[in-house]
């Protein structure tokens, strides 16, 4: 089983959310998600002050195996991106919960936040795949 840290919030698609003190919510893929894509080798980012939708396409991941669509979680402005996965996509792979995170997002709508999976509920998803 891959990890999956209890603090944060996740998706059906693999998408993980964390809260930040200042409002704004920190985006990433699971460590499900970055091992089943392989090594990436590009991150494609939304730009910042990029309106986005939950659940809409905002960013893409290319591994050696294929690209991937990554979804916003909830719907917001961009506030922030990883510059740091231009020059190095893996460390989405090497440390998906933390350095690799992908962009922030300020929600437009907080509620959103509440139809995300808890850790366990992700944890039961991840085990029917």
């Amino acid at each position: 089983m891959t990890e999956i840290p209890k603090e944060l919030l996740y998706t059906k698609n693999h998408e993980w959310v964390k809260k930040e003190a200042d409002g704004t919510c920190k985006i990433g893929l699971t460590d499900h998600a970055q091992s089943a894509l392989g090594d990436l080798v590009f991150v494609d980012m939304p730009a910042i002050d990029t309106e986005v939708k939950a659940e809409a396409e905002c960013c893409t991941v290319e591994s050696v195996k294929a690209a991937s669509d990554v979804y916003a979680p909830i719907s917001g402005k961009i506030t922030a991106i990883n510059d740091q996965l231009e020059g190095t996509p893996n460390l989405v792979n090497s440390d998906p919960y933390g350095d690799g995170w992908l962009f922030s997002i300020a929600p437009s709508n907080p509620d959103e936040l509440s139809k995300l999976l808890s850790a366990d509920d992700y944890a039961k998803l991840e085990e029917e795949e």
